[in-house]
């Protein structure tokens, strides 16, 4: 396994799940998930949402990585959309792909894979995502992009 690396921007969502970045360049991301029991549905494995949450971060990863030259690896992402489809139960050790198929100056299209412990494909995703500098928020002030603290 990997050494987990610091992710470019501060995500509370991601870093409360527990995931860890393990690879960001050329086009791809790779992220890794150790299943503990708040990831678990009533089946007693990996809720959809969270292996949809390691594909979307997988993908966006992946779209901003071709920007890590940049300051602050350039623009930020958000999802516009994703189509996910769900092949077996994620237990275990999961390990999402997500890669840069193609890109625009303003846009991102992105494919991403959560693998269990044995290789085999858990879910796939398909989505596109939109470079941002900043998010109109509440009140339509802007929300700057929260930088990873040195």
């Amino acid at each position: 396994m990997s050494t987990p690396l610091a992710f470019p921007v501060h995500i509370p969502f991601v870093q409360q799940l527990g995931f860890e970045l393990t690879r960001l360049e050329d086009g791809e991301a790779e992220l890794s998930l150790s299943v503990r029991e708040l990831h678990l549905n009533s089946w007693e494995v990996a809720h959809g949402g969270v292996l949809m949450t390691l594909l979307d971060v997988a993908m966006a990863h992946a779209a901003r990585s071709i920007h890590r030259d940049q300051p602050d690896f350039g623009p930020g992402v958000v999802t516009v959309e994703m189509k996910t489809s769900f092949m077996r139960p994620g237990e275990g050790q999961l390990r999402a792909v997500g890669r840069l198929l193609h890109r625009s100056t303003t846009m991102a299209f992105c494919e991403g894979s959560v693998l269990g412990e044995d290789g085999k494909l858990c879910a796939h995703a398909t989505g596109t995502f939109k470079y941002l500098k900043a998010l109109p928020g509440r009140g339509r002030s802007l929300k700057a992009l929260q930088r990873t603290v040195a």
